[in-house]
């Protein structure tokens, strides 16, 4: 029985036909569950590299299908993250340049009928309730035969979230929380006033303990209510903007925050702890369950959890994950296959490497091979000591291996690792590697049979494997770990067993070896402009346009080489599919307009760039990819013209703009050596 689960939107990645509310859109996956069993998953950013993608999740669905070698007239049926009544409502409000089929339904039938030249069978489409897949995504994972399940974020169906019952194979609906008592919103209308928007919540999540909450928790009480009897609340959205207004200087992105910004921080992640708690502490009496579940974007909360978690107000707590909306999918798959006679086996979830594997030494070798004038590498039989050895070293590297992991942290596949004892490493990855705020704290990861030596635990608790918790870092190790220990004392903690990621365990316990130090600083191999990598290509571009020290991919040690010009332009440059370039009359004095270029992401109305107009007419000349170098020519540039040229198309790179890659000219010139090579071993 093989059963997909999709979240995500309706347009396809070059498309923006559709304006539907966030909560129906972002965060697109698939997951293929046969059998009650997660067999391959994966979030559409990855492969688009749209962070947060509100594109119909094709590319993840082809993943899927691939991985488990079957066509899409073999899915028994197709799952959607939300029920048809939503669905169809949204479709309602849409504002589309063209007629669309009447309902979500067809609608969906239609693009799959399109992207994979086969009609799915409408009757193998099913709508499933979006706070239930978050529930059962998180039940259905953590081993329990029962326990309490809640799923709170901003909005799905109508609604905020819910309370449940999870018992055998079963999630029954206790209560319902509606869309105006969100607390997802409840956060992210107040943190509109800090700078910050939509998906950022985590920013302020890790400001807060930089703030007091007690001068501004008189104001936020103004903000909720708690019911005395029933574990009730309500949260009123109106009266936060007013009130901030009158009482804090209101943040822009890029101001520097002051003393109010990190306090009212610190008062909403307050505000929030107690409404939660409120609510469990009713329901954990009610229903006399001795274990929790947590699913929904506010679970992605791990200083939260980690209150939980230390309270004892239950005995085992389970966070799936990929609590947000991309958890969706695997909650929508298991729902449908528990309908057909096939629930997932009641095991606790170990792992979650269920997206593209790198490939095989060989095809890593070979993407390599292709980037041969901008990096220089070599093969290791022992990679896991050749990287500590640079870890200890001092260097900050990419690390790259096996199966991506589903989910938004990067658990160890596709991952920047570097030693956790300088402070400095905090500063320093954060300016010039992840480019972001300085506040930002990192995420050890620990051998899990070493935890309890550095982390003061919960008794009996010695397995967090999702960094979905927070917690004490103990005292005599904080001076010890000064990169990811946080400025209240605690890190976002991740436990690595041996028997889950064996490569990732050996690398931390080869560092462990040369320093003592059974730990590394993990954190998502990225940049501020992009998702976490997942393929080679992903990872080489982001080493090349990053500062870290080195990578390593698979068996090999990768280092930077110093690049001419003449090796920059010898990529082909060409623009992603949600990439556009415009031309528009705007001031650029208060007295003077011009003619303006820009270059635009369709999927973000606020991402866009201005460029020269060299630079608008270069790449007006791409058709698929072009040359850099051929381009330049035509428009015979001397030296410096091209320098600055190349120089802003980098920044682009940097910003993933453009795409800056080798020539398809020079890929194939590279296999016809190699395979020049291997026949001349073999006549050898």
């Amino acid at each position: 029985m093989l059963c997909l689960g999709i979240s995500g939107g309706l347009d396809q990645v070059h498309e923006s036909r559709f304006e539907l509310a966030n909560a129906f859109m972002h965060d697109g996956a698939a997951v293929l569950v046969r059998d009650g069993q997660v067999i391959a998953a994966v979030e559409e950013e990855r492969l688009n590299r749209i962070k947060h993608s509100n594109k119909l999740p094709i590319r993840s669905i082809q993943y899927c299908l691939s991985a488990a070698g079957v066509q899409l007239s073999d899915i028994d049926c197709v799952a959607v993250y939300a029920s048809e009544p939503f669905a169809n409502a949204m479709l309602e409000g849409v504002s589309a340049s063209q007629p669309t089929p009447l309902g979500a339904k067809p609608l969906l039938q239609d693009l799959l009928a399109r992207e994979f030249g086969t009609k799915f069978d409408s009757s193998r489409i099913s709508f499933v309730s979006h706070h239930q897949a978050h529930a059962v995504s998180a039940f259905a994972m953590s081993g329990f035969e029962e326990s309490l399940i809640l799923a709170i974020d901003g909005s799905g169906d109508f609604l905020s979230g819910l309370v449940a019952v999870g018992s055998g194979t079963n999630v029954t609906q206790l209560e319902t929380f509606p869309e105006n008592n969100s607390l997802g919103l409840f956060y992210l209308e107040t943190i509109r006033y800090l700078g910050y928007g939509l998906f950022d919540e985590y920013k302020v999540m890790g400001l807060a303990p930089y703030g007091d909450p007690a001068p501004y928790r008189d104001l936020f009480q103004q903000f909720y209510e708690l019911s005395a009897h029933d574990g009730g609340y309500r949260v009123h959205l109106d009266r936060i903007g007013p009130a901030l207004l009158r009482y804090i200087q209101v943040r822009r992105k890029g101001m520097p925050f002051s003393q109010q910004h990190r306090d009212v921080s610190a008062s909403l992640q307050e505000a929030l702890e107690r409404i939660v708690f409120h609510i469990l502490r009713h329901h954990r009496e009610a229903t006399g369950m001795k274990r929790l579940c947590l699913a929904g974007g506010v679970a992605h909360n791990c200083t939260m959890n980690g209150k939980l978690l230390y309270s004892g107000l239950f005995e085992d707590i389970f966070v799936q994950p990929a609590s947000h909306d991309a958890g969706c999918a695997l909650g929508a798959a298991l729902i449908v296959s528990n309908e057909m006679g096939c629930p997932a086996p009641r095991e606790r979830l170990q792992q979650v490497y269920w997206g593209p594997d790198l490939g095989s030494e060989l095809a890593v070798q070979q993407e390599l091979n292709t980037w041969a004038r901008h990096i220089e590498f070599e093969r290791s039989d022992d990679v896991a000591s050749s990287a500590a050895d640079w870890i200890a070293e001092g260097a900050v590297i990419g690390w790259v291996q096996g199966r991506s992991e589903f989910g938004p942290r990067a658990l160890g596949n596709r991952s920047i690792l570097a030693d956790p004892r300088p402070a400095a490493n905090k500063d320093r990855i954060n300016a010039m590697v992840k480019k972001r705020e300085g506040y930002r704290p990192f995420a050890p990861s620990v051998l899990e049979e070493h935890a309890s030596e550095f982390f003061d635990l919960p008794d009996g608790k010695h397995e967090f494997p999702f960094m979905n918790f927070v917690v004490r870092v103990r005292d005599s190790k904080r001076a010890l770990l000064g990169a990811i220990t946080h400025v209240d004392g605690t890190a976002r903690l991740q436990t690595v067993s041996r028997n889950a990621n064996p490569a990732y365990w050996d690398v931390i316990n080869a560092f462990k070896q040369r320093t003592g130090t059974p730990i590394l600083l993990n954190t998502s191999f990225n940049n501020n402009a992009e998702p976490i990598v997942d393929s080679v290509a992903d990872a080489i571009a982001t080493f090349l346009t990053t500062e870290l020290d080195g990578l390593v991919v698979g068996p090999f040690l990768v280092k930077k080489r110093a690049a001419t010009l003449q090796d920059w332009t010898a990529l082909a440059v060409s623009l992603p599919p949600y990439v556009s370039l415009h031309q528009a009359r705007a001031y650029t004095a208060r007295d003077r307009q011009e003619t303006v270029c820009e270059i635009r992401a369709n999927h973000s109305s606020s991402d866009s760039v201005r460029i020269s107009h060299d630079l608008f007419d270069l790449l007006m000349r791409i058709e698929g990819e072009a040359v850099v170098e051929d381009l330049l020519d035509a428009f015979k540039l001397h030296k410096a013209q091209c320098e600055a040229l190349m120089e802003e198309l980098r920044r682009l790179w940097e910003q993933r703009l453009v795409q800056l890659h080798p020539s398809q000219a020079s890929r194939i010139d590279q296999d016809c050596d190699q395979t020049l090579g291997q026949h001349n071993r073999l006549s050898a």
